[in-house]
């Protein structure tokens, strides 16, 4: 099973800015198989964020092949993201997300 992990962010967030590299060593330290992890600029890719309205940043996206695992913002902070990712890449029941997510999802698959 593949898993998608998708940071959503803006180039002009000085938050997110000083998160990224938080982002992708935390990733990085996750097992690598069947995984792909995006830093993904909600403007520079406005087509592949689509209706999705973004208003906190960060925000985090967890899918699998099938479904929404998780998705919202996340404090910025490695360990609140070590624990999200662990948690929900373990756990396979899916999260209860708005529509505009689901489709989120299946565009990042896609491009995979």
């Amino acid at each position: 099973m593949t898993l998608y992990v998708a940071c959503l962010c803006a180039a002009w967030c000085r938050t997110c800015e000083s998160y990224q590299q938080i982002f992708e060593a935390t990733c990085a330290e996750l097992p690598q198989a069947g995984l792909h992890v995006r830093w993904i600029d909600i403007e520079d890719e406005a087509e592949l964020i689509g209706d999705l309205d973004i208003e906190t940043f960060p925000t985090l996206l967890i899918a699998d092949d099938t479904q929404v695992r998780f998705a919202g913002p996340l404090a910025p902070q490695p360990e609140t993201l070590r624990r999200v990712l662990r948690a929900h890449l373990d756990d396979a029941r899916a999260a209860g997300v708005p529509p505009e997510v689901q489709a989120l999802a299946a565009r990042l698959r896609v491009q995979s």
